[in-house]
């Protein structure tokens, strides 16, 4: 079974910086899309960011410059780099991958950007 665990998360102040890591039970990374996504209380799940096995990354519009998606391939490990963090970024964040049409989920992590 497939299993994603994430972590780093926790409060930062606005303007400050985390860094998220998922790491797989198995080589997930350069073979399939690994994505960030994030869900605040009462609101949609959205993706954040994407990186695809070549290694080209997608973000969403309200993260684009703040935030880079990595993996290290040899650790099983992605990761999302989070910077100018604002109040609206407050959220668990999943770690996801699609396995042939089928998507596998981390438990989250929770970030809160708070003063």
């Amino acid at each position: 079974q497939v299993q994603l665990v994430e972590s780093g998360g926790g409060l930062v102040q606005p303007g400050g910086s985390l860094t998220l890591s998922c790491v797989a039970s198995e080589r997930l990374s350069g073979i399939y899309t690994m994505a960030w996504y994030r869900q605040a209380p009462k609101k949609q799940r959205e993706l954040v960011a994407a990186i695809a096995p070549g290694g080209s990354t997608n973000y969403a519009d309200s993260v684009k410059g703040r935030f880079t998606i990595s993996r290290d391939n040899a650790k099983n490990t992605v990761y999302l780099q989070m910077n100018s963090l604002t109040p609206e970024d407050t959220a668990v964040y999943y770690c996801n991958v699609d396995i042939r049409f089928r998507q596998y989920w981390g438990q989250g992590t929770q970030v809160t950007v708070s003063s």
